[in-house]
Formats: structure tokens, sequence, C-alpha cells
């Protein structure tokens, strides 16, 4: 072992690291990643506020490198959720309506694959990237490293390398319910989240976290005066929890469900940054799926910084901030990984009309999309959204845009259920047409 190999705090001795043939740090270069849009969730702020959060489609090696320059030491919070090693190609559900129980009738889009040669490729993909996530840290910074059975363990030893054995804080379990198809074994129902500081100095809110006791340790303790050995809690401040979480996970809670695949339960999302973050801090996370990291960030008055290298993720993750009062946002591309947008006439797709101050806009069919926004005052260059609408169950699936920016171009952007997006423009001189 080499003089670089941290030691053990207890017994001040080289710690053993992880070793294979194709171990490396590799940083890409910098991607030449340009603003695609700047969302105003509602209308606020457009056109002229400031978006502090950032929506990046890319590969997140690359991404980390080129936010590396202005970022590194900066991140306060990384929330990561990477493939888990699970050799499964997951798919996204992006069907109507469906009968939950009959996966086969499913109708299934772009997701993300977690299939490897080996567990080597794997740590050539994860130990790059946990080395990049290290220096973006701030000083007092604090790393979530979600991951279950099929690789945690060997990511610890690599967190052990990056950050010093010291600097592991907690292995949060987060166990749930669900069926499951083994019969051979315990069922697997748990997910290990390696928790590592950048130094002894770190924001841990636990205040911010506490929960009820148990009713049956508040009856414990009016029972008897030696209830706790003579140690009583305050019962009304609560506890912090235990290394151990129970959440339901999000195929059980309907409200949240986007059809992603392995979408994390908000309420996870909400306990991690509350106890390791103050608002206004940035909070990243470079995996970001279903987008419930920024979603829950921006809820809490955080900044956050948030990629994925599939656009339907960022398709996903726009939609969900749309539904919360979230600052506005800035959609960043990766030109590698660019989206297709198909450019229409207006005439074959959209419906506008003139009633009294107000232009109203919808899709002839709507049922051909999941999702639109109009950016009112089009500069033929960055989309401005301002008005955004989802397809609804019930009810009418139009924007009423005011006519003050009759004197302005138009421009709709429209998503359809597997992600392609159509964009459409409006001439100022163009008449409404029914």
């Amino acid at each position: 072992m080499d003089s670089k190999v941290p030691c053990c705090p207890f017994f001040n001795k080289p710690m053993p690291r992880l070793i294979w043939d194709t171990k490396r740090i590799s940083e890409p270069a910098p991607s030449d990643f340009y603003l695609d849009s700047v969302i105003y969730p509602g209308g606020v702020e457009y056109p002229n506020g400031t978006p502090t959060n950032r929506l990046v489609l890319g590969e997140n090696l690359a991404v980390m490198s080129t936010l590396l320059p202005e970022y590194e030491g900066a991140i306060d919070l990384i929330y990561a959720d990477p493939p888990f090693f699970s050799n499964k190609r997951y798919k996204s559900r992006i069907g109507r309506n469906e009968d939950s129980r009959r996966p086969a009738d499913w109708q299934l889009g772009e997701g993300y694959q977690d299939a490897w040669d080996d567990i080597e490729s794997y740590l050539d993909m994860l130990y790059p990237r946990l080395y990049l996530m290290y220096r973006l840290l701030s000083p007092t910074g604090t790393l979530y490293l979600h991951l279950d059975w099929h690789a945690s363990h060997y990511a610890k030893i690599l967190l052990d390398e990056l950050f010093g054995a010291e600097r592991f804080l907690n292995e949060i379990v987060w166990i749930y319910h669900g069926p499951s198809p083994i019969r051979s074994a315990f069922k697997r129902k748990h997910d290990t989240i390696l928790v590592y500081t950048k130094s002894k100095h770190y924001t841990f809110n636990a205040d911010a976290v506490r929960e009820p006791y148990h009713p049956n340790t508040i009856k414990t303790f009016a029972s008897s005066p030696k209830a706790g050995f003579g140690k009583k809690p305050n019962l009304k401040q609560g506890k912090v929890p235990e290394d151990w979480w129970y959440f339901p996970v999000v195929a059980r809670l309907h409200k949240e469900r986007t059809g992603y695949p392995t979408q994390k339960p908000e309420a996870l999302l909400r306990r991690i940054i509350l106890a390791s973050s103050n608002p206004g801090d940035l909070v990243a996370d470079f995996f970001c799926g279903s987008g419930t990291t920024p979603i829950v960030a921006g809820s809490l008055g955080r900044r956050f910084i948030a990629s994925d290298m599939q656009w339907y993720a960022i398709f996903t993750t726009i939609t969900r901030c749309i539904d919360v009062k979230m600052p506005p946002f800035r959609v960043e591309i990766d030109s590698r990984f660019e989206p297709h947008t198909k450019i229409v006439d207006a005439a074959g797709v959209l419906n506008y009309s003139k009633e009294a101050s107000i232009l109203e806009i919808s899709p002839k069919k709507k049922d051909d999309f999941d999702y639109w926004e109009v950016d009112p005052g089009w500069d033929g260059k960055v989309f401005r959204s301002a008005f955004q609408a989802k397809r609804l169950k019930k009810g009418k699936f139009s924007t009423k845009v005011p006519l003050s920016f009759k004197e302005k171009d138009i421009c709709v952007r429209l998503v359809k259920p597997n992600g392609e997006r159509v964009q459409v423009e409006i001439k100022k001189n163009q008449k409404p047409r029914a």
C-alpha cells in the first residue's frame, strides 16, 4: 500500500483499497451544453426573472466536469441514486388509465439500462463519478449515495478511499413493503444509503427531522417514573429518527407516480434535504431520473442542479416542477443528447381563437399530447415558458394568453406521451383560427 492510502482512525493503519484492472480517474473534456429554455412555472417572474436552478440533459460525467470551474467546492448536498448493478433494463410506463395489475398490457417507453458486463465495468462507471462529486461538495457538504445489496459494499470501500473512513456518517436502511418472487431466501425489502461528509464540520438539522414518539413509548413514560431508567426524553419535542427508515415505495403512492422506473418517494428526499441542508443551500442530483430531488429541494427553498442523460427523465422532471411553487429554472442540453424537436405548421396542430382580451390556444387533438407550454414573447432563440398545461382526465386542455402579447410572436411546444417534442410558431400577424 502506498502513502496515499487513508488510515483507519481506530488502528492508525492503512485502509484496504478496492483494486481492479481498469480502475482509474477519468475526467472527460467539458461538454458544450446550451440554454434550451427557461421555465417560469405559472408564469411567475416571466420574462425577466433570473433562474437560480439548473436542469441539464447530458451524460453526468461530462456534466460534472463542465460544472467544476464554477461549482468546485460549492455544492452543499449531493444525493446520488445511480444504477444499482441490478442487470435489468427498465422502461417507463407511458400508457393512460391502464390496469396496474396487468403489466403485460402496459404501454412502455424510454427508461434506462442497468446492465453491465461485470462488476468491474460497473465500478468503472461509479468510481470517477464519486470522485467528481467529492470535488464538487463544499467543505461542509454531505453526500448521500443510494444503492442496495448488489453493490453497496463495493461503494463503501470506494467512499472510504475518497472521503476517508473517518468521514463516514451513517448507513441508512430504507425499508418498504411489496410483493416479491423470492421463495428460497428472505425477501429483499430494503435499500442502503451511505452518508459521507466532506469534513468534520457539516450540516445536520436534528430538529428539522424530528418525529413523534410511538404511542407505546408515551404510555410507558406516563405509567411509571422509573421508565427509561430515570432519563425522560422531551416527549412533546419528538425524537430524531434512527438509521432505519420506513417510507412506502412510490407504487403505493398514487399521487406521486409518474410511471418512471425506480422513482423514489418525496418523503425520503424531504428528510434527507431537511437534515443536511439549509434554505438557500445548493442541492445536486446527477442521476435525477423522475426529478424527486429537484422537486423537493425547490419546494423547500433550496437551489438545485439536476441532470440526467435521458430526455424522458428531464421531461418528467419539468412536468413535476410546474405542479409545485418552483422558482424559474434553466433547461440546458448537451447537443449530443438533444431531443428530437419537430417544427410543424400551426394549422395542423393548434386551434387558437380570440375571446375578449384573451387569445385561447388548444391542441386540435388533445389526446395526442400530454404536456404543452407557451412562450408569448418568442425571440426565436431561447424558449421562455410562461404558460404550461398538462393533459387532464377531465376538463379543457387549453392555455389563455393575454392579448398584451399580441405584438409579439408566440411559440408553443407540445410533448407526446412517448416524449417526442413538437414546436409551433404563431407569427404576430397571423389571424386566429378556430
